[in-house]
């Protein structure tokens, strides 16, 4: 089997993508990053691809027609590389159903919250203000639901009594950066299979 490619996209510092890659350089993934892309010009991610020695491009969403033609350049970029798995990595945008149509099943994301349960841009604040005493973070395929696709791995923290987003975010982002890269390993490895519309099973 050919070597897995992997297209990272980001809109931020790519605090997870470090973790990607550092798991890379260590052979826990067995495959390489074809290309970062982000939507935001001052992205910190951008410079940690170069200094990774990685393809990096910013495709700057104000720039583009519409979302058509912002998610039409993105998938060139990424057929271009060769990317056989897409890995969103803090990307702050919505993706539509002809984006997730070019690349089924092959898309990767992470959210800061134990799905289904707090979805959305604010997952902190929400599970703060909900009064929940467990968080944590999901790895799921992406569909064309917002935070919604099979279920692939999920990590727990506790929520403490005197925790504001900050702290939480911290700790739940301790996990991120161990769990992506498991689940990133595992797609890559053949190890996951999808059961009807939203099971993941991990093969031995």
């Amino acid at each position: 089997m050919s070597k897995h490619i992997l297209g990272i996209l980001c809109s931020g510092r790519g605090s997870n993508m470090q973790s990607i890659l550092a798991a890379i350089k260590s052979g826990q993934i067995k495959a390489e990053v074809g290309i970062v892309l982000t939507d935001k010009p001052e992205a910190r991610a951008l410079a940690v691809a170069r200094e990774n020695g990685i393809k990096s491009i910013c495709i700057n969403r104000k720039e583009c027609k519409d979302q058509q033609d912002f998610e039409e350049q993105l998938v060139a970029e990424l057929r271009n590389a060769g990317v056989t798995l897409v890995v969103l990595a803090g990307f702050m945008r919505i993706l539509s159903p002809y984006f997730v149509g070019e690349y089924r099943h092959q898309i990767l994301n992470i959210h800061p919250s134990l799905l289904p349960s707090f979805g959305g841009a604010h997952a902190h604040r929400d599970v703060l203000a909900y009064g929940t005493k467990v968080s944590g973070c999901t790895i799921h395929f992406v569909d064309e639901g917002m935070d919604h696709g099979p279920i692939i791995l999920q990590d727990t923290v506790p929520v403490l009594e005197n925790d504001t987003e900050e702290t939480l975010a911290a700790r739940v982002l301790e996990k991120e950066h161990i769990l992506y890269p498991r689940a990133i390993e595992l797609y890559v490895d053949g190890k996951l299979e999808l059961v009807g519309e939203r099971h993941v099973r991990i093969k031995n």
